[in-house]
């Protein structure tokens, strides 16, 4: 990219499963919104898919003007021939929930999606279900803080989001806000894949939690817990107790099961969640994190772990971070796993991610009984690449994903 300090975060595409059956137009545009400096970058992966250029940029200047927004985070595809990113705040890093739209074509922009006086106080992600006339988005913290690192005195000040916020999809109105916990931080959010389903799950960071939401028999919208992972009891760390640290979940494209990853416990789960109030735990693998054996952290009181789990070497390499992004391939036995996840954040808890770059691992999945197991053989180490050390954060498959794809 021709700019420094973007903060490229997470991606989404010009045409997705959204809009099926239109023949005319083709997923050959990824798009790019910078977290931090607000603009959003559009690169043609169509031309040469093996050499993507950058093909137009949207400069911050239009997002603030036209919209009052900043901080772009998720882009979705809509059907209407439109794409729609959602963003954290207001252009002067204030927090505030709201959505951007671009025409798919041009690029350019054409307004925000939202309508009426009520906002969130807060934006991170989103998903939208047409069937049930629903947007759900979700709340990180207020920009201005996250760009310092994560201060334990920002707690209890609502500065983290705590709250699902509900949307009419059809009038693109703020109607229902869902209270997940104070300082919960809920993050990414998911539907089931099912278009017909009015549930799916939502991974907490901060209170390290999954909750499960749905529809009610009264038409409104609520959550309920249905997975917590215990923090730790800890010496050597930043506070007393140490939360596993959320930070991305996936549902399998057959609804059957969820995976997250806990960026400072260091390990990947996956749950059969076929009951979907009652997850099950199938499937966990470390992968580095901060509280391995010979580290600066000691473990005083553990209630899933008998011991820290050992340093995760691959290749002869000590992998530094802890499992961040995850991608699912299409036939659910590949489950890819970045390990950066802001480069404040890395530098807070990971320096050595600064130092020698992030990695992209594969795991394979048993998708019969449930299991996961590192292919030893795959790693993808972008502290080589030219210009870098680089840190590396989504994944995205050139025709859709688990993460990318929303089906009307």
């Amino acid at each position: 990219m021709p700019n420094v300090g973007d903060e490229l975060h997470h991606s989404g595409w010009n045409v997705c499963s959204s809009c099926f059956g239109d023949r005319g137009r083709s997923r050959n545009r990824l798009v790019l919104p910078g977290l931090v400096s607000s603009r959003i970058y559009v690169v043609d992966v169509g031309t040469e898919p093996r050499a993507p250029r950058l093909c137009q940029v949207v400069n911050p200047e239009d997002v603030f003007w036209k919209c009052g927004l900043g901080y772009p985070h998720t882009s979705h595809c809509l059907g209407s021939g439109e794409v729609m990113i959602s963003t954290l705040g207001d252009p002067a890093g204030n927090g505030k929930g709201g959505f951007i739209l671009l025409d798919a074509e041009t690029f350019e922009i054409k307004g925000t999606w939202e309508k009426g006086d009520e906002a969130p106080p807060m934006g991170y992600d989103f998903w939208y279900q047409p069937r049930h006339n629903v947007l759900i988005s979700t709340e990180w913290g207020i920009p201005k803080v996250l760009g310092y690192g994560f201060d334990p005195n920002d707690l209890g000040k609502g500065r983290y989001g705590r709250r699902l916020n509900v949307w009419d999809w059809s009038t693109h109105r703020y109607i229902q806000a869902i209270d997940v916990g104070e300082d919960s931080a809920p993050l990414e959010i998911r539907f089931l894949h099912n278009p017909n389903a009015s549930e799916g799950f939502v991974g907490c960071t901060i209170s390290s939690a999954i909750h499960r939401f749905y529809k009610t028999e009264r038409g409104d919208w609520a959550a309920e817990k249905v997975i917590q992972v215990p923090s730790k009891k800890v010496e050597g760390w930043l506070l007393p107790e140490m939360p596993g640290f959320i930070t991305d979940i996936l549902i399998s494209l057959d609804d059957r099961f969820l995976y997250f990853s806990n960026w400072l416990h260091g390990d990947v789960r996956q749950y059969d969640i076929s009951d979907t109030r009652r997850p099950k735990l199938v499937g966990q693998v470390f992968v580095g994190g901060s509280i391995t054996k010979g580290g600066p952290v000691r473990v005083c009181e553990d209630e899933e772990l008998q011991s820290q789990p050992e340093p995760f070497v691959i290749q002869g390499k000590k992998i530094p971070g802890g499992p961040q992004m995850l991608q699912l391939s299409l036939d659910g036995r590949r489950l890819y796993v970045s390990t950066s996840l802001f480069s404040t954040w890395d530098r807070q808890f990971y320096p050595e991610l600064i130092r020698e770059g992030a990695v992209m691992l594969q795991l394979d999945v048993d998708t019969e009984r449930g299991g996961l197991s590192v292919n030893p053989k795959f790693l993808v180490d972008f502290g080589k690449e030219p210009g870098g050390p680089c840190l590396a954060h989504e994944m995205r498959y050139p025709g859709g994903d688990c993460t990318s794809d929303i089906w009307v």
